[in-house]
């Protein structure tokens, strides 16, 4: 079986958030901020870049460290994090990585000559003067930089933008000359935060964080994090620097809004802050996103799903799915690991990543350890949901499971449809595999796990799963 694509799309042991796809040549190119499994604390890490032929997007390759933290003259100490970058190409054929440190409000900027090459510091945006943009009078604080080059004029969208402060108004956008750092016309605003979103439609879904700019044909989509945080929404103008109308939920990183196979108010994942933009590969387009793992916000792991537009241009709100870039549901045959499981909830649902005692993705080792993600801290009511598999001829489910558990694990076809078949646990401290026989349906299905049993979520040898099987 050629190998298939899902979410999260990198190893389990990688945590690139912010993700920022574009295709060069023929590889498409993922750039974004390097958190760390059970982390301290955001974007910890070095950049790193990853990249897949357009032709295979199950087949990523690690670039490697294309810019350490301490390349910028600010951080020579490397106490500062290097938060969500964009990248550009110049009209010189290089490539230019925008980015903001943590503790400064200036937008640095590095190059390269190559997607993936090592970028080298070139230096900040500046007025023509000299003063770097973030430190004349008036400028708001630098944060989280999209960019995007057109011919002689480059676009760059930054800011932050939190409810109760009115000292920030939401995304502005500065104009580059093509020496890529100097700016030819000031910053003015976009998108507007929630403390100025009143009349303009912005209202519930106003700009929080994470400026992403793409073109379609005539039209510029503008992607950003709303104040919920959980949502990447767009916004569409036929400018690059005015006009933008707000115009949907692009996702959710915990599926709040649809009601396709729940209801809409209901969270399905335990999500949080999100980045992310849209790209097209080979004719199709996909939004890129991030979830979070190991019960913090801190371990975020990059994630991405299809997308549409109608013919008005707009883009429905898409499902977080297991199957992802994978183009099809996922075959119903084989061994696949817990950790793509896209919908992760108990009988009290939660919004937000964080709860005490949450089941969660995790893994063992430490960061960098190349060690498979499972799901660990399963208590009663705990259910785990992967779609989409073809299912047609499916005859037995297996799970792979270890923990001091005593209790069972329905097995569904939806998260509250009938139970198929269930699965008796026993104690364990190594990874056991147990099967059913299930009369699944054919076709395209979803896959849901309910565990009903003791709640050891805080005990050592909790319940945790490995992996589901199929025959």
């Amino acid at each position: 079986m050629k190998k298939q694509a899902f979410n999260p799309y990198l190893p389990s042991w990688e945590y690139i958030p912010d993700g920022e796809p574009y295709v060069f040549g023929d590889r498409v190119y993922v750039y974004g901020s390097h958190d760390a499994f059970n982390g301290p604390a955001f974007c910890v890490g070095d950049y790193m870049c990853w990249s897949a032929p357009v032709d295979d997007l199950a087949d990523w390759r690690c670039e490697g460290v294309i810019y350490p933290r301490m390349a910028d003259p600010l951080n020579a100490d490397g106490h500062m994090c290097l938060y969500a970058p964009d990248v550009t190409l110049g009209a010189d054929g290089k490539y230019y990585l925008y980015y903001v440190l943590d503790k400064v409000s200036v937008v640095s900027v590095a190059v390269c000559d190559s997607p993936a090459g090592r970028y080298r510091f070139l230096g900040y945006v500046r007025y023509a003067d000299g003063t770097l943009l973030g430190q004349r009078a008036g400028d708001e604080p630098q944060f989280d930089p999209g960019v995007l080059r057109e011919g002689d004029r480059v676009y760059l969208y930054t800011g932050f933008a939190g409810k109760g402060d009115k000292t920030r108004h939401g995304s502005m956008v500065t104009v580059l000359a093509d020496d890529m750092l100097t700016i030819v016309e000031p910053p003015r605003l976009v998108v507007p935060g929630v403390e100025y979103a009143d009349g303009t439609g912005f209202e519930g879904h106003a700009f929080f964080e994470a400026s992403s700019i793409r073109k379609r044909g005539d039209t510029y989509y503008f992607v950003y994090s709303s104040t919920p945080m959980h949502e990447l929404c767009y916004a569409t103008s036929k400018s690059p620097t005015e006009g933008f109308r707000y115009g949907g939920v692009i996702v959710s990183n915990c599926d709040l809004h649809i009601d396709s196979y729940k209801p809409a108010d209901m969270p399905a994942a335990y999500g949080g802050n999100n980045h992310g933009s849209i790209v097209e590969i080979k004719g199709e387009w996909y939004i890129f996103y991030h979830r979070h793992t190991n019960g913090t916000w801190f371990s975020r792991q990059g994630c991405a799903e299809p997308i549409r537009f109608l013919p008005d241009g707009s883009i429905p709100q898409v499902e977080i799915t297991s199957c992802g870039l994978n183009g099809k549901p996922l075959a119903g045959a084989g061994e696949y690991p817990a950790y793509i499981a896209c919908n992760l909830f108990t009988a009290e649902p939660h919004m937000l990543a964080g709860v005490p005692g949450m089941p969660k993705v995790m893994q063992d080792g430490r960061d960098g350890d190349p060690e498979t993600g499972y799901i660990g801290c399963i208590v009663d009511t705990t259910t785990i949901g992967f779609k989409y598999f073809d299912c047609s001829g499916v005859k037995r489910i297996g799970i792979r499971a270890r923990g001091y558990s005593d209790g069972t694990v329905d097995i569904k076809a939806a998260w509250d449809g009938p139970v198929l078949a269930t699965i008796r646990l026993h104690y364990t401290s190594v990874w056991e595999t147990y099967w059913a026989d299930v009369a699944f349906p054919d076709g395209k299905q979803a896959l849901y796990l309910t565990y009903h049993g003791e709640n050891l979520a805080h005990a050592y040898g909790a319940l945790s799963l490995q992996s589901i099987l199929f025959e």
